[in-house]
């Protein structure tokens, strides 16, 4: 198998994207607690992991410096974070360890503390203590409404030690400390069993990805969508096929999309539902799930109307029929108009980008946070802009950080909000809201405090 470096597409992605990593109801909080507070982690990038011991919160523990790895925020408030790549506690690698954070103490809980681990499968359907998946980067996740953790595929480690895409299907249970492999191959390189399109099959199976988006229905369906790697055929590729899984029947579904890789967008007119339209293929996206069900879709790294590839901006929204192209452009490597800081506008909206992360807010509003892109004058570099989309008014607002790239972070003290603290340019960090509105913001790639680029594993809170 191709390693990551050896797809000539994804060499055109962003640089260095697989080396190593060193090169609310109760109103607004007091001006003295808003903006970002730097909590946990390190100001300083490429720092190995503090394990401890597996099963023990400990104020010295912290995972170590990372990105591309996954996250799941649970009915209690509590962040469980997977994998990613980065530095354990000696090495540096592809990386299987599971933390959990419960707003004071990190846990390690599952995985190992050493880089570069081959996945144990044991028997497909049944979980055990000995299961674990295999070091990966660039996977998915969902949360179910059992507070089982899910987890798929990504760009790692298969059952034979061999690393490449994945497309095996993992559920994780906090209370039995328990994974179980429920789908896919336990081998990396998988293609796409599609069968007919809108109809479930137990054969029907999503070939393997990394740099996908995923999302929960209301109904407890896994969502899937996207990403790069195989298609039927085995050719290498954007995809923008959309999946769903139910976990009643252990079937998947091709709901839309494509069953060949690197297609064109199909925009139509913007803010016009059409069944024809379709977002071309892409990876490193970010989604939104509103509270009511539909999903959003922003940028990435793909092919737009033209079917040229190239970095995106675009916005879209699926009903769960129908994909409505909302804002942004429908060519390729489009700067941003930044506007007056803190001031919503109807020519406002983000310059392209992939790897970012987002939140969704109790008023519905939608977050976006840097990632790897053009800055206001095309510079293409990480990103520390933060931008808010409020689908009422079909306006961005350019909420903090900068309109330039390559921005270090400022991190004032430990545990203090101040308006100069904003976090350095960065790309696949992990982000979760927690029940007070508050935004988390943990580790990627990108700048620390000294502008060294490389491996993060500082923990900040956006306060509004």
């Amino acid at each position: 198998m191709k390693s990551a470096l050896g797809w000539a597409i994804i060499g055109m992605l962003v640089p260095a994207l697989f080396s190593a990593c060193g090169s609310g109801d109760e109103g607004p909080p007091p001006v003295s607690t808003r903006g970002w507070t730097w909590v946990s982690g390190s100001n300083t990038a490429d720092q190995a992991g503090t394990y401890g011991l597996k099963g023990s919160a400990a104020p010295s523990n912290v995972p170590g410096g990372r990105y591309a790895a996954v996250s799941w925020l649970d009915s209690g408030g509590i962040l469980w974070l997977f994998g990613g790549y980065g530095i354990s506690a000696g090495s540096q690698g592809l990386l299987n360890d599971l933390w959990k954070y419960s707003g004071t103490n990190w846990t390690w809980v599952s995985g190992s503390n050493s880089a570069g681990q081959v996945g144990t499968y044991g028997t497909r359907g049944t979980p055990a203590q000995a299961n674990v998946p295999g070091a990966r980067e660039l996977a998915v996740s969902w949360l179910d409404s059992t507070g089982s953790l899910w987890l798929f595929g990504g760009y790692g480690y298969d059952s034979a030690g061999y690393n490449g895409s994945l497309n095996d299907l993992w559920k994780y249970d906090p209370i039995t400390l328990e994974w179980a492999w429920v789908s896919g191959s336990s081998a990396n390189g998988q293609v796409g069993t599609y069968g007919t399109q809108g109809t479930a099959a137990a054969s029907n199976i999503p070939g393997a990805r990394f740099e996908a988006v995923s999302w929960l229905d209301s109904s407890g369906k896994l969502w899937l969508f996207g990403g790069w790697s195989y298609a039927p055929a085995g050719n290498g590729g954007g995809l923008n096929d959309l999946w769903k899984y139910d976990p009643a029947t252990l079937e998947w579904t091709w709901v839309s999309g494509s069953n060949i890789a690197d297609q064109a967008g199909t925009y139509g007119l913007k803010g016009t539902a059409n069944s024809s339209n379709i977002p071309g293929a892409r990876g490193g996206a970010v989604s939104w799930l509103d509270s009511t069900g539909k999903l959003w879709l922003f940028g990435g790294y793909g092919y737009d109307s033209a079917g040229l590839l190239g970095y995106l901006n675009d916005l879209w929204m699926y009903d769960g029929t129908t994909w409505t192209w909302i804002s942004g452009s429908r060519s390729a490597n489009q700067l941003g108009t930044y506007g007056t800081q803190g001031i919503p506008g109807p020519t406002n909206v983000p310059g392209v980008r992939e790897l970012a992360v987002s939140w969704l807010d109790s008023q519905g509003k939608l977050l976006l946070f840097g990632g790897f892109g053009f800055d206001l004058v095309g510079n293409d570099a990480s990103l520390n802009d933060l931008w808010k989309y409020d689908p009422a008014t079909l306006e961005w607002t350019w909420v903090s950080g900068s309109s330039s790239a390559r921005q270090l972070g400022i991190y004032g003290t430990k545990g203090a909000a101040a308006p100069s603290n904003v976090p350095g340019a960065r790309y696949s960090p992990v982000s979760w809201l927690d029940s007070g509105g508050k935004l988390w913001l943990f580790g990627g790639r990108g700048y620390d405090s000294t502008g060294n680029n490389a491996c993060l594993n500082d923990l900040w809170r956006f306060t509004r």
